[in-house]
């Protein structure tokens, strides 16, 4: 069976839990970094990129629970309420449409965020491996000028790290990033997860950060469904009841990180049982 793996957004707080969850999983027999396609949206883009290029579960899963860095373990000094504030302006009915993206775009471009050199060095620093890999990789980000989607694979010629962060420029909180002269932002204004990336696979694995979160079990469904509805075969896996008490109220909070990863870790058992009866 060919299999996908879509991988969602939900800031630093969900890469945590992704990885722990992906850890999780594979020591218990389910591997799903070796699928045939990984689709990477905002903090899944980080976590698809990271597997694709062969990077080591274990070494990551452990990586993240270590103690953070005081230096550099610090939550964006955007307040969470501004973004929300401006997803409100954007998009007053809550439907983000192509020109609602456009709005929302104009309002990042205008804010003040910290520059997008030192954003790229964050994102060169989690992902050790710079190249695309030669199993298909997908990542998304949204122009910030117009609102248009646009999805990156390695023939695009726009270097990894450069992808993954304009995938994970959250608008208000982070500087949309230029690439050959477009400055975009998070794949994420357009879905969370952009599941439907993955048509034309037998088998697909969502994981969903967000899933549960107000106003998106609805959009998470509807996309499944749709993939359901044209013969794809759909597991979709949101946080538990304990992953939501890990996160906490900011999935951009550093200090929930190692709570997080380790709720993913101990959710992997009982996700595994439902994917090996399904794929």
């Amino acid at each position: 069976m060919t299999l996908a793996l879509v991988l969602g957004g939900g800031g630093s707080v969900g890469i945590a839990w992704e990885t722990g969850l992906l850890t999780g999983l594979r020591q218990a027999g389910v591997d799903l970094s070796k699928v045939a396609l990984i689709v990477g949206t905002s903090a899944g883009s980080v976590v698809g990129a990271q597997i694709a290029t062969g990077c080591n579960l274990d070494e990551l899963y452990a990586r993240l629970l270590l103690p953070p860095d005081p230096a550099r373990a610090q939550a964006p000094t955007v307040d969470a309420s501004a973004f929300r504030q401006a997803y409100a302006t954007a998009a007053p009915n809550g439907v983000m449409t192509q020109a609602a993206r456009a709005r929302m775009g104009a309002l990042a471009l205008e804010a003040a965020t910290d520059t997008e050199a030192n954003r790229l060095k964050v994102f060169e620093s989690l992902l050790p491996i710079h190249e695309w890999p030669e199993r298909r990789l997908l990542i998304t980000a949204v122009d910030a000028e117009d609102g248009g989607f646009v999805v990156w694979d390695k023939s695009a010629g726009v270097p990894l790290p450069l992808a993954v962060a304009a995938s994970c420029a959250v608008p208000i909180l982070f500087p949309p990033m230029t690439v050959n002269g477009h400055r975009y932002m998070d794949g994420g204004m357009r879905s969370a997860t952009n599941a439907d990336l993955a048509q034309g696979c037998e088998g697909v694995v969502i994981i969903s950060v967000t899933g549960r979160l107000p106003g998106q079990a609805a959009p998470l469904e509807a996309e499944a469904g749709r993939l359901r509805a044209s013969g794809n075969r759909v597991e979709v896996i949101v946080p538990s009841d304990a992953a939501l008490q890990a996160f906490g109220p900011n999935l951009m909070d550093p200090a929930q990180i190692i709570a997080a990863a380790q709720a993913g870790h101990a959710q992997a058992a009982t996700a595994g049982a439902a994917l090996r009866a399904v794929l």
